[in-house]
């Protein structure tokens, strides 16, 4: 059932050449009927990527925003005014909580429906395969669900993109195109850091070109990782396309059920901190005993710990559980982890990587610790401190202990 359209293309567009893989679709999260924001934050880079798209290529694809759920009809027009094209729903009790087995299904029943197609855009919809490209979130559950979907529609995936790129690219490979020179138009150039957080790797969904192993990959897909992108505003008068789907569910789809739901939430609290203390590998000379160093300096100031995404790795050995209860992915800062904005943000032993940099940048005050003079942290923060860690901190926090007190006295 469409529930409201828009004009159809005009004649010159028909003359265009139209393929069998179209428009950007984006997964959407939400809880209760309300996106998570990086379902937004998504929904914007789409709607920027396909307006450069429409300009250069085709206006005739769109953003298509996918939602499943029970109850979430009334979610569909405020994606529309956040930049969607169209928006294609599933409403049904059984999809109220998220089920990989279900969710996967669903998605691939959809986003190859040519009913769908052609009510996205009716111009050849026969021919239509498969998306162009598609984006889910870099979560717990839009990295499963990215996995199984892309899958099932066996094609690639790219995790955790914190960059996109829209282009025509001229590659020579020796199995994707036989050693000859070949041309991808609208290929999606994926980006991601690589570990040490200074490299770029990019990431190509490409076709094979050489006859002997001849194949096509769409969609061009990702995961997209939390707080990179921003939302674009909303526009209350923009009008766009929303479709019912009617989902084909099984018994047998229904063998997993989700009794009783309860969220929790992070237990590191780093919105309400107004000082944080995030620690880099400069701790590696002496894991453990520069870990309680940090400790003791973040102790002294009330403050919460943070760390920069190579030490999530846990790339040190050690048997210090209190260290290693630290060294996890909650307390990552950056576009791999969270995105803070204390009135105090301290970093010690981190060179300062742009993807770490991007977690913290909102921060009221930055305090650099690092012996090296040249590191890229010197030109973002206000104050830096040359020095190692092990000779820094004790006196540090000395000086905050005798602070502290002073202050108690005269209170």
């Amino acid at each position: 059932m469409i529930e409201s359209t828009q004009n159809l293309e005009t004649s010159s567009e028909k003359l265009i050449r139209i393929e069998p893989y179209r428009h950007l679709y984006v997964v959407i999260e939400h809880e209760e009927g309300v996106p998570v924001p990086v379902s937004l934050e998504m929904l914007g880079e789409a709607r920027r990527l396909m307006d450069y798209f429409n300009k250069k290529y085709s206006s005739h694809e769109k953003v298509v925003a996918v939602v499943l759920g029970d109850n979430v009809r009334q979610l569909c027009e405020d994606l529309i005014r956040y930049g969607a094209d169209v928006v294609v729903y599933a409403n049904n009790p059984s999809l109220k909580h998220y089920t990989n087995l279900l969710y996967t299904k669903i998605i691939c029943q959809l986003v190859e429906d040519k009913n769908v197609a052609r009510s996205i855009s009716p111009i050849r919809s026969e021919d239509y395969k498969k998306p162009r490209y598609m984006f889910f979130s870099a979560d717990n559950t839009g990295r499963h669900l990215s996995s199984t979907v892309m899958a099932q529609l066996e094609s690639g995936l790219a995790s955790d993109i914190n960059k996109l790129v829209i282009s025509d690219l001229e590659i020579r490979h020796e199995h994707k195109t036989k050693g000859q020179l070949a041309k991808y138009e609208k290929t999606l150039e994926m980006y991601r850091p690589d570990f040490s957080g200074f490299l770029w790797t990019t990431i190509l969904c490409l076709d094979n070109r050489n006859p002997a192993i001849a194949r096509e990959y769409h969609p061009q897909s990702c995961s997209i990782i939390p707080g990179v992108f921003e939302p674009i505003t909303k526009e209350d008068q923009r009008t766009g396309t929303i479709i019912d789907f009617e989902p084909r569910i099984s018994d047998e789809d229904l063998r997993v059920k989700v009794l009783s739901r309860n969220i929790v939430k992070s237990t590191i609290d780093f919105d309400s901190c107004k000082i944080i203390v995030s620690y880099g590998r400069g701790i590696r000379d002496s894991p453990a005993e520069n870990f309680r160093l940090v400790e003791q300096f973040a102790k002294s100031l009330n403050a919460e710990i943070g760390i920069s995404l190579p030490i999530s790795k846990r790339p040190y050995q050690t048997k210090d559980q209190r260290l290693l209860s630290y060294m996890i992915p909650e307390r990552v800062i950056g576009t791999s982890g969270r995105k803070v904005s204390p009135v105090v943000y301290i970093a010690i032993g981190i060179s300062g990587a742009v993807q770490h940099l991007a977690g913290m940048k909102e921060s009221g005050f930055v305090v650099v610790i690092n012996p090296d003079a040249d590191a890229p942290f010197r030109d973002e923060c206000d104050i830096f401190i040359k020095g190692r860690m092990e000779q820094v901190l004790p006196h540090l926090t000395e000086l905050i202990k005798k602070h502290m007190l002073m202050i108690e006295k005269r209170t």
